[in-house]
């Protein structure tokens, strides 16, 4: 008996300590782990990536666009189908678009590491051209494509350094946007706000005051073109080149230099940009006939924004003025038209046109630059907290030397389109003026309803004999040089986030 109790005293024991190491062995309520942190350095939207110690933030927007009476989305009927103003002209042009980007900081010893990308994807409708014979093909837009990929930011910023695809130093805060308008095509100062390749230095000079100084590359948006007169028009190119010649160029040797000061304050902000542009052209002919001399150009501009304006809270005043000589994309920015051509048609009998060019030059003859001046400004208002509205308007002149209107009204332009014009000029002026209004029902949710008017002022008279042009269903004939106008309204819905 001694030894049963012994027994069951034994393995009650031994259950009693087993139980308290499997109670010991439990598992503990895990500690909640923060996956993602806010990160309160740089403002609002920003976290930090989990184990390290660089902040992320997220952004971007979903937008649909739709323009009446325009062929470009949106620089205005001034060129192509939309300058014929007959049937190959589109009622509307649709355009979906979302953006994404991505922005990164991270704090060092030698101050913030930033990067920055931002990409775009578009799907645009295109239109109809004509092949000729009372035929026509699909052209433009992104059916074939099936969208476009776009990148308009990627850049590096490290102790006061940009490197990478950033907007130009030379532009504006607000750029070709000053009125919060959708169109894109305003002329009388600088764009480049879908990024240009750039070294820039900016130094922060303290209240409000910061200076920059870099390179940039000219190719993609700055250069206007160097137009060669010494191309003989045929029958086929006359009626393209309007005796204005043919692009020349030769490689980009040189980057743009461009300077800027800025003061941003509560009152607003003042802006001087200076640029540099090398114009750099090809041959007469070929290798073995030479070339002229490359010749450098200049911009210069003056930006203004004043705000909190009697007119109420949150209201601006926005203005800028720019000159050129030889740099003319500093004035007519990359996205107002295609080497700043303007070539506008009025029924069957009417014709308008203008080319902005950087330089022209002819036979054995040295570069002769062009000179632009321009102004933009916008008025905006806050109505109430939903409901906004915009009044914009741009001007730019362009201006020929005096030995490239004596080259082109003597030789060029009667070869081109005949012995008809009785006052040879190429200057002209273009003018615009446009207005929106903007709903915004719910935060970063805005429809925006706009209007805008553009005047082509030429300076030409008399007629122009023109070849046929079936991609836009011209006849040939005789053609009124005259003043000319278009107009557009657009519509758009965006979502930011």
């Amino acid at each position: 008996m001694k030894w049963v109790k012994g027994f069951f005293i034994g393995s009650a024991a031994v259950l009693v300590v087993s139980s308290g190491a499997q109670a010991a062995d439990l598992p503990l309520k895990a500690k909640a782990v923060e996956y993602v942190k806010v990160c309160s350095l740089y403002g609002a939207g920003f976290y930090y990536i989990p184990g390290t110690d660089t902040c992320i933030k997220l952004g971007g927007y979903l937008r649909a666009d739709m323009g009446i009476n325009t062929n470009l989305m949106f620089a205005g009927n001034t060129v192509g189908a939309g300058g014929a103003q007959n049937r190959f002209g589109n009622a509307f042009t649709w355009r979906s678009r979302a953006d994404l980007n991505v922005d990164t900081r991270t704090a060092t010893e030698y101050g913030v590491v930033r990067t920055y990308m931002e990409t775009v994807f578009s799907w645009t409708s295109g239109g109809w051209g004509g092949s000729g014979n009372g035929t026509t093909t699909y052209a433009g837009g992104d059916i074939a494509a099936g969208g476009q990929l776009g990148v308009y930011y990627a850049f590096i910023q490290f102790a006061g350094f940009t490197m990478g695809k950033a907007v130009s130093q030379f532009s504006t805060p607000w750029g070709n946007y000053l009125g919060y308008n959708i169109f894109d095509g305003l002329v009388g100062g600088g764009g480049g706000l879908t990024g240009v390749n750039q070294f820039t230095y900016t130094a922060e000079l303290g209240n409000g005051m910061s200076g920059s100084i870099g390179v940039q590359d000219p190719t993609q948006y700055y250069q206007a073109g160097i137009l060669n007169l010494g191309v003989a028009p045929t029958a086929a190119f006359g009626t393209a080149s309007l005796g204005y010649g043919a692009n020349d160029y030769g490689g980009t040797t040189v980057p743009d230099i461009v300077g800027r000061f800025r003061v941003e304050q509560a009152w607003g902000s003042f802006q001087v940009s200076v640029a540099a542009h090398d114009n750099n052209p090809a041959y007469y002919t070929d290798q073995a006939s030479g070339g002229p001399r490359d010749k450098w150009g200049w911009a210069g501009q003056l930006a203004l924004s004043i705000n909190n304006i009697p007119t109420g809270p949150g209201d601006t005043i926005d203005m800028q003025s720019v000159f050129t000589n030889g740099a003319t994309r500093y004035n007519i920015q990359d996205l107002a038209a295609a080497a700043g051509v303007n070539t506008i048609y009025t029924g069957v009998t009417g014709i308008g046109y203008g080319f902005a060019p950087d330089a022209v030059f002819g036979p054995g003859g040295q570069l002769q630059l062009v000179s632009t001046w321009g102004m933009r400004g916008a008025f905006n208002h806050n109505w109430n907290e939903y409901w906004a509205s915009s009044i914009f308007g741009a001007y730019a002149s362009v201006s020929y030397s005096g030995a490239a209107k004596t080259f082109m009204c003597g030789v060029t332009i009667p070869a081109a389109i005949g012995l008809g014009v009785t006052t040879c000029n190429p200057d002209y002026n273009i003018g615009q003026i446009g207005a929106n209004v903007r709903w915004t029902p719910v935060r970063n949710l805005t429809f925006t309803t706009e209007a805008l008017y553009t005047m082509l002022d030429q300076k030409y008279q008399g007629a122009a004999t023109l070849v046929a042009n079936p991609a836009i269903g011209k006849p040939a004939g005789s053609y009124n040089l005259t003043d000319q106008s278009t107009w557009t309204v657009m519509f758009r819905a965006q979502r930011s986030w």
